[in-house]
């Protein structure tokens, strides 16, 4: 293993275990429930928009360490961007999972949800990491 990914295994194992982002939100506009079928991660996303702006968010639910990191890795990214940004950081990761935007530079702006990038070579994976991300893109388009 790189010592670049020892970083994001460290990056997500951190995040994974992390509590801060896992709560109810008791000023939430919109909760949501999303579900990965083919492994039983279960995670209801809150979140508070304001003025067009994600002032917060938060989590509940079971899942496994990567949904748990990716989910929380969001939270982090999203909090205080413009719904519009937030569309657009949600559209980036998922084309960075399927592979379809490849170059550091163009996947700066993820922060730290880049260490989730060779997921995409983990097929059974793939839905875990994006279990959040498609719950808030339901959930900003409502």
């Amino acid at each position: 293993m790189s010592e670049l990914e020892d970083v994001y295994t460290e990056v997500i194992t951190e995040h994974s275990r992390c509590q801060e982002n896992k709560r109810h939100l008791a000023c939430a506009t919109c909760a949501l429930k999303g579900h990965n079928p083919s492994c039983g991660d279960e995670i209801t996303l809150e979140i508070n928009v304001e003025d067009g702006i994600v002032k917060d968010a938060a989590f509940t639910g079971a899942g496994c360490a990567i949904s748990q990191a990716s989910t929380d890795i969001m939270i982090d990214l999203m909090r205080g961007k413009t719904v519009e940004e937030a569309r657009g950081l949600t559209d980036k990761f998922m084309a960075m999972i399927k592979r379809e935007i490849t170059s550091e530079e163009e996947l700066a702006d993820l922060e730290e949800a880049i260490a989730l990038k060779n997921i995409s070579h983990m097929p059974a994976r793939v839905k875990c990491a994006m279990l959040a991300w498609r719950t808030l893109k339901e959930a900003l388009e409502k």
